[in-house]
Parts: structure tokens; C-alpha cells; sequence
């Protein structure tokens, strides 16, 4: 079994084919894919993350080659993009490597904006997606659990993550960039998900007043209930879908992070104005359309990198130190994987109760206890003795070691029988999810 991961980011592939591959949990196209690869004879689990500036294919595979042409030829079916584009621009890891990218990932040191918070919870998300659909079971439950155990390790050991900037935050220092001051600045957020929330709690902090727009106006509602909440003061609206076009020709400020597969702002609705606008697209495939006015300046996902690399350059340091510790994590999953051979153990907790038992009788023989004559005997009835006790033991051991449970049983005997002093796992890799769910059957 192996694992491979195929890439697409910010740093390998622009928006346009970004967006053509993007597959969130909201698209039923993610479903079928997903369905459609743990279906190929060479595919056993699969996980896809997609977020506005990546999309991951991570895989544990049984022939990595095989997987890979099936993969490929699916993302063309999707994608429509030819299968010579497709590879040009992808990142291929398999094993160590690809476990160095998961924890990369998972530790935000692969995003576009280092240190950014929200990685987490996405990868969170696509792996309960996927654990739902029965597309994801042991081995990658594993390898995302420690990713997990990574992030946080990096989170804990540098300060690459305080004061965090996100893909929204950094809109809104682009904004503050252009105008200068955003104090009294009216902003229209369209979308009422993740990013949206980040960028209006991020307007408000500026004391920007906002207009909030949805197309399901009750998601609209509930952001503003939770933002009034805890700042009562805040000054928030919210209006109508069916307003966007009258609006986007009001207020100068537009932020548009929706998850529609199409665009919602389009040339046809931009009336000319004499007023300077500056909208800002972070949504992946993109909400606006090409639009032709002088007086509009349009910033995508991928536009915001100047600010991006000034949060690079601040956090380079602690990036080293936070490879280091993805580094040492790598190898502590695959030596931990490795613990997990079952074979070994009860080989050794056989050991250590012969090597007990025979102490033991040669303590009874010195000590004029038993007759040296008896010796052989006593030994066999000891053997049998102990074989009796363990053998449930290793029938039941045997039978849990592919199973979710068996990791934290595994590394509890391991613990008790002073096979190692160290528990990793033993919380399991349930991952938030996985409580009292049936695990796809291994193949």
C-alpha cells in the first residue's frame, strides 16, 4: 500500500485551471469522483481538498502508476482540460514525500498566505466528507490524524500563526492599501460562508459599514445575528440578492466569496460611474466575470500575492523552524507505522513470558524449591501455561489489527509490555468524526 498525492496550487497552476478542477463538498461532482476512484481496483481510500487556492487528490493506492493514468483520465472527463495540460502543471508525491506535503498542508506552510488558520478546518471538512462517504478509512484516517498532531506541533513550538493572516484578511489590507483609511468606507459582501465571515470580521475592525448579500437571505441573517452578538454596535445590513446589481453600482467596495459554479457578476450588470471601485474575488471558480471599466479594478485570489510575500518574508524564519518539525513528524509517522506490525509484539509479550517463566523456575531449583530432575517437565507445563493465558490474547490481537481500535490497543500492549514508553495514537484518529461509524471494509 502506498500513498500519492496530486497537486494543484497557487503555486503550480493559475485561477483559470484552478477553477476548472475546483471540487468542494457543496458540488455533487466531488461525490462522484470520490465514489468513482475508491471503485478502481488500484485506488483503496481518497480524500480531495479543495479550497480557493488548491486542489489535493490524496490517495492510498495499491500501484501508484495505475492510479495515477485513472485519475488523470477522470480529471479530463471532468475538467475538459487535456490530459498533457493536466500533468504539466500538477505536483506528483508518493510516500515520504507525499506525507511531507499532507503535513506541509496541514501546518499551512504550503499556502499562499504562511501561517493562515483556515487550512486546518478545510482538511477537517474534506476528511469528513470523504469518512461519511466511505471513501476514506485506515490509512488515510492515520496519516491525516497525525497531519493534525503536525499542524498543531508547528502551531505550538513557532509563532508563525499569530496575529494570522488570511486570503480575506489580506483583501481587506489590500483595500486599506488603496484608500488609504476604511473608516466610514461602505463595503458590499456577497456571500455568506467561511471567507465571507473572515472579511467582514476584518471590515468591522476597520469600522467599515457593511451591506450583507446572500442568496439564501436566512445565512445572511444568521452572520449578522453572530456579528451583532458580540458587537452590538457594528453597522450591518442586510439586503436582497435580487439588489447585487444596483448595489455593485453604489458602494465602492465589493467582496464576493460565493460557492456558485458560475459567475454572478457580469458586464451587463456594471452601469458607468464616475465613482472609483475596487472589487475583490475570492472565490474559486471566480464570481465576477471579465469586466471592461476604467473605473473598476478588479483583485482575484491570485493578485493579492504582494502582500502575501511581505507575510513570507516576516515568517521565514519560523517556516525553517516549522519544516523541522514537519521533517521530524514524517518520520515519526512512518516509524510509528511500522510499531504497528502486530506480529513482532506478540512474538515479544511470548518472549517475555518464557524469559519470566524460566527465571522464575531456575529461582525454585536454586532454592531447593523443585528438583533439578523436574526441570524439562516443569518447563513444558509452564510453556503450556502461558500459551493457554495468551492465546485469546493473540487471536483477538490479530483480529483488531486493521481496524481503528487496534492502533490505540496496539500501542497501549506496547506501553505495558515496556515495548516502547511513548503512546502517539492511542486517542485513535477519529478526527472528530468517526464515532460509532462503520469504516469502509478493506479490500
Amino acid at each position: 500500500m502506498e500513498y500519492y498525492i496530486l497537486s494543484y496550487s497557487h503555486k503550480n497552476t493559475d485561477i483559470a485551471l484552478r477553477e476548472k478542477l475546483a471540487l468542494d463538498t457543496k458540488n455533487q461532482n466531488t461525490k462522484k469522483l470520490l465514489l468513482e476512484l475508491v471503485e478502481n481496483k488500484f485506488i483503496e481510500e481518497a480524500v480531495i481538498l479543495s479550497t480557493c487556492n488548491r486542489i489535493e487528490f490524496i490517495l492510498s493506492v495499491h500501484n501508484s502508476q495505475k492510479a495515477e493514468e485513472f485519475l488523470f483520465a477522470k480529471l479530463c472527463d471532468y475538467s475538459g482540460v487535456s490530459e498533457d495540460s493536466l500533468r504539466q502543471h500538477a505536483d506528483l508525491y508518493e510516500n515520504i514525500a507525499a506525507i511531507h506535503h499532507l503535513f506541509s498542508v496541514a501546518s499551512s506552510l504550503d499556502s499562499l498566505v504562511v501561517g493562515e488558520t483556515q487550512i486546518s478546518g478545510q482538511l477537517k471538512n474534506a476528511f469528513k466528507f470523504s469518512y461519511d462517504l466511505g471513501c476514506c478509512s485506515l490509512r488515510l484516517s492515520r496519516a491525516i490524524h497525525f497531519a493534525f498532531r503536525c499542524a498543531a506541533s508547528v502551531r505550538n513550538s513557532t509563532s508563525i500563526s499569530q496575529n494570522s493572516v488570511s486570503v480575506a484578511s489580506t483583501a481587506v489590507a489590500k483595500a486599506k492599501e488603496i484608500l488609504g483609511d476604511l473608516k466610514g468606507q461602505k463595503a458590499l459582501v456577497v456571500g455568506a460562508g467561511e471567507m465571507s465571515s473572515l472579511c467582514v470580521k476584518h471590515l468591522l475592525n476597520h469600522e467599515v459599514q457593511i451591506v450583507l448579500l446572500n442568496r439564501d437571505i436566512r445565512n445572511a441573517e444568521s452572520l449578522r445575528e453572530e456579528v451583532l452578538k458580540n458587537n452590538p454596535d457594528v453597522k450591518i445590513e442586510v439586503a436582497k440578492f435580487k439588489e447585487l446589481g444596483a448595489l455593485i453600482n453604489q458602494i465602492p467596495l465589493v467582496f464576493t466569496a460565493t460557492g456558485a459554479p458560475h459567475t454572478i457578476i457580469t458586464q451587463d450588470m456594471v452601469e458607468a460611474c464616475e465613482m472609483p471601485r475596487y472589487w475583490f474575488d475570492l472565490a474559486v471558480p471566480r464570481d465576477i466575470d471579465k469586466i471592461y471599466d476604467e473605473m473598476i479594478q478588479i483583485f482575484a485570489v491570485d493578485d493579492l500575492q504582494d502582500i502575501v510575500k511581505k507575510n513570507l518574508a516576516l515568517r521565514e524564519e519560523q517556516a525553517k523552524v516549522a519544516y523541522g518539525i514537519v521533517g521530524r513528524c514524517t518520520q515519526e509517522f512512518f516509524a510509528w507505522l511500522q510499531t504497528l506490525n502486530v506480529e513482532p509484539l506478540i512474538k515479544a509479550i511470548r518472549q517475555q513470558a518464557k524469559d519470566s517463566s524460566l527465571k522464575e523456575l531456575q529461582k525454585g531449583i536454586a532454592r531447593g524449591y523443585l528438583p533439578k530432575e523436574y526441570e524439562k517437565n516443569i518447563e513444558k507445563t509452564l510453556h503450556n501455561a502461558f500459551n493457554a493465558f495468551l492465546h485469546h490474547l493473540t487471536i483477538n490481537l490479530k483480529s483488531v489489527a486493521n481496524t481503528p481500535e487496534g492502533d490505540g490497543i496496539i500501542e497501549s500492549l506496547r506501553f505495558l509490555f515496556e515495548e516502547n514508553n511513548k503512546m502517539m495514537m492511542v486517542e485513535k484518529y477519529k478526527c472528530e468524526y468517526a464515532d460509532n461509524k462503520p469504516l469502509k471494509e478493506e479490500q
